[in-house]
């Protein structure tokens, strides 16, 4: 009763939270992905080598992994209203912190967004679980395209600004300030709406029961290759491109043209999926498009503008249907914040080794050769998990 109320609750204002959710999804990736661009200035700053930049990245994986479990029991004894908006707070310390001046500040407010990004990527699909049961795809697809969206326009912003605003690099990272300021005052309104948690809404696994579903491993599985893949590229993207011959500035374009593909996957694949009996095809060949994307890249990498497309594209659909596979295979949304915690519990601390394992095969074999190689392979594995995960199964509610 208490989880059909909060449903109800949900959606009195529904354009009012459905605009609070999408402002919340334009801070999940965005700041961060303004730091590859600028790397190359952060590296000289501090007299970083390549696997020590790598870690940037690798520490909000690594916060996702490690939080994502303790996220469902957060938002049960405060709500998810609480917690979205103490997700955001936290986007905004850490944001503000980073570039204070020492590389241990760096390291601070990117392991603080890191936490706070793990909130809204775990809680999210409970609440559209929650209050939207009936409009997963088509919300998911909305919020997705709003945070790949904000993502692209910053990755391609950061040279441009680091060099108008004279403060370098830390002046492109402040600028993502704006996100969270925008996201907190129109989440405020969910604050005054539901004050107290809601019973039943996003419960921890009891016995950790659904990690011994199949189902729920490949679900797993399929987004844990993804993000390997996503946050490889996103790290070192600009870097293979200044290699290929393409300028910094470039170089920014293309890897923000890369996220705004997946960005635009979002408009095309969610209308698509709703219509599919199953989502296995889906599935496959956004695993494809990804490994042609690669495969373009480490032979043709004059054709960059294209590659990247490729690969945004393959990469941001493919996200977007382990996002949806989270609402299609459980069947409440105390169950889907469990698959949700598990997915990206273990998905990210798969990912977390990606970037300064990819740094260090660079550093040790002079090339991106053999990284590239080894993603395509990645990207064929993604398509294996997904074909597996786009069954029409769900998970048995005794698995939650």
């Amino acid at each position: 009763m208490a989880e059909a109320s909060g449903a109800v609750a949900g959606v009195r204002r529904p354009y009012l939270l459905l605009i609070g959710i999408l402002l919340i999804a334009t801070n999940l990736r965005a700041p961060f992905t303004g730091v590859p661009p600028v790397m190359s200035m952060i590296q000289a700053s501090f007299a970083l080598g390549s696997i020590q930049a790598g870690i940037l990245t690798t520490l909000p994986l690594l916060a996702f992994a490690v939080m994502s479990p303790f996220m469902a029991s957060f938002a049960r004894g405060y709500g998810l209203e609480r917690c979205l908006f103490a997700a955001i707070a936290l986007i905004a310390l850490g944001i503000a912190i980073r570039p204070l001046g020492s590389l241990w500040w760096l390291y601070a407010g990117t392991g603080a967004i890191g936490i706070g990004i793990t909130f809204g990527n775990v809680l999210l699909p409970s609440l559209l679980k929650r209050d939207f049961p009936h409009r997963i795809a088509a919300i998911t697809s909305a919020y997705f395209l709003a945070m790949n969206l904000t993502a692209a326009c910053v990755s391609a912003a950061a040279v441009p600004i680091a060099q108008a605003s004279g403060l370098g690099w830390t002046g492109a990272l402040l600028a993502v300030m704006v996100l969270p300021a925008m996201a907190l005052l129109a989440w405020l309104p969910q604050l005054r709406k539901h004050t107290s948690p809601l019973a039943n809404t996003a419960m921890p696994p009891k016995g950790g029961r659904i990690w011994r579903s199949a189902l729920a491993w490949q679900v797993t599985l399929c987004m844990g290759t993804n993000s390997v893949l996503f946050y490889i590229m996103i790290s070192w993207l600009p870097a293979v491109f200044i290699s290929s011959g393409y300028n910094a500035t470039e170089a920014g374009s293309l890897h923000g043209i890369m996220q705004l593909s997946g960005a635009l996957s979002g408009l095309v694949m969610g209308p698509i999926v709703q219509r599919m009996h199953d989502q296995r095809a889906a599935a496959v060949l956004t695993g494809l498009l990804t490994a042609l994307g690669l495969l373009g890249l480490l032979f043709l990498p004059g054709w960059g503008l294209f590659w990247a497309i490729c690969i945004g594209s393959g990469l941001g659909a493919s996200f977007l249907l382990s996002l949806i596979f989270i609402g299609l295979r459980t069947q409440s949304p105390r169950q889907a914040a469990a698959l949700s915690g598990m997915a990206q519990c273990a998905g990210y601390f798969l990912a977390a080794f990606g970037p300064p394992a990819s740094g260090a095969i660079h550093d040790a074999t002079g090339t991106w050769y053999l990284p590239l190689a080894i993603c395509i392979v990645l990207a064929l594995v993604m398509s294996a998990f997904g074909y597996l995960a786009g069954r029409k199964l769900q998970i048995p509610e005794a698995a939650a």
